[in-house]
């Protein structure tokens, strides 16, 4: 059984997390938010000790190393601009990370984890887990197949309506955030890595607040993408959920099928790890590069290769 630490438990993911360390047969001894709204850890973990400031944290933390109830792991679901100074303080202690996505927000940022995962002989491991999901695995086998010169075309269309709250918090502030790309976008970037192979070029056709569109091209792929967070962009057939959503990937015009299976992938990236089999920091760089040029490079006016909702955003 090891031992586990969660910074962020009141956030969105965290669930899944509780879930994971649970079913994987493990144990959470302390828990951190600034918020206290975490009575989601009763349903797994009631007796674990939780603070709403890190230093109280870090100073339990220490305290247990002292005990000789060393943390083997501290996962990390805090806001993204935190991932990093999080992520240094367990390698700084020697303890293992399992961080969510993004990892960090520049690829700057991987090379200061590779420095100090050397330094403190700790390791970080990302969850990235639609490289576990069967329809994706099943994608990447037909296009590793696939005649040496075929390239794809792929449309990558994600909509999710956001209210008025997204914009005030963290996730509206670029800094914090990394941007609509990064933060709602930047396993779909990760994922056609994984399957498509290394970037090629990289347009951006049109960034604001709450949408971002491109063309992206990959050794084996053409993709036209629109990412927004604006529900005037749903169409009728959105799904309804926690909020209504809309996501369709094409390649060369056949759907791809993968709305469920979502629901043990946590757990299942939680057991690679445990296994040693987990996803590291620079399986994180093709994506991270990707968001931070398409938070900062010039648009692509009159492209050649428009998604077909650009003319909602550019008209």
């Amino acid at each position: 059984m090891k031992n586990f630490a969660l910074i962020g438990a009141a956030g969105y993911i965290a669930p899944r997390h509780l879930k994971a360390i649970k079913d994987t047969g493990n144990n959470l001894l302390v828990a951190m938010d600034v918020n206290d709204s975490v009575g989601i850890m009763d349903s797994h973990f009631p007796d674990a000790e939780f603070f709403t400031e890190f230093e109280a944290f870090s100073a339990y933390v220490e305290d247990l190393k002292l005990q000789g109830r060393k943390l083997d792991y501290i996962a990390i679901c805090s806001p993204n601009y935190l991932h990093l100074p999080h992520m240094k303080f367990a390698l700084q202690n020697g303890i293992d990370v399992i961080c969510e996505k993004p990892l960090v927000l520049h690829t700057a940022d991987l090379d200061t984890l590779l420095r100090y995962e050397a330094a403190y002989g700790a390791q970080v491991n990302s969850i990235l887990q639609l490289r576990l999901h069967p329809s994706i695995l099943a994608l990447r086998e037909k296009v590793q197949n696939a005649p040496a010169g075929k390239v794809f075309d792929v449309d990558l269309t994600y909509l999710t309506s956001r209210g008025k709250w997204y914009l005030k918090s963290w996730k509206g502030f670029d800094e914090k955030s990394g941007g609509v790309a990064t933060n709602i976008g930047v396993h779909f970037y990760d994922m056609l890595h994984f399957i498509f192979g290394n970037i090629v070029k990289n347009e951006v056709h049109y960034r604001d607040e709450k949408t971002t569109a491109g063309y992206l091209e990959y050794e084996r792929a053409r993709v036209r993408w629109f990412l927004s967070i604006d529900a005037n962009h749903l169409p009728a057939n959105a799904v309804k959920g926690e909020k209504l959503t809309y996501r369709s990937i094409t390649i060369e015009g056949e759907e791809l099928e993968f709305s469920g299976g979502f629901t043990d992938l946590h757990t299942q990236s939680y057991q690679r790890v445990l296994e040693g089999k987990g996803y590291g920091t620079e399986d994180n760089r093709a994506a991270i590069a990707t968001v931070e040029v398409i938070r900062t490079a010039p648009i692509t006016t009159s492209p050649a290769n428009p998604h077909p909702l650009l003319v909602k955003v550019s008209a």
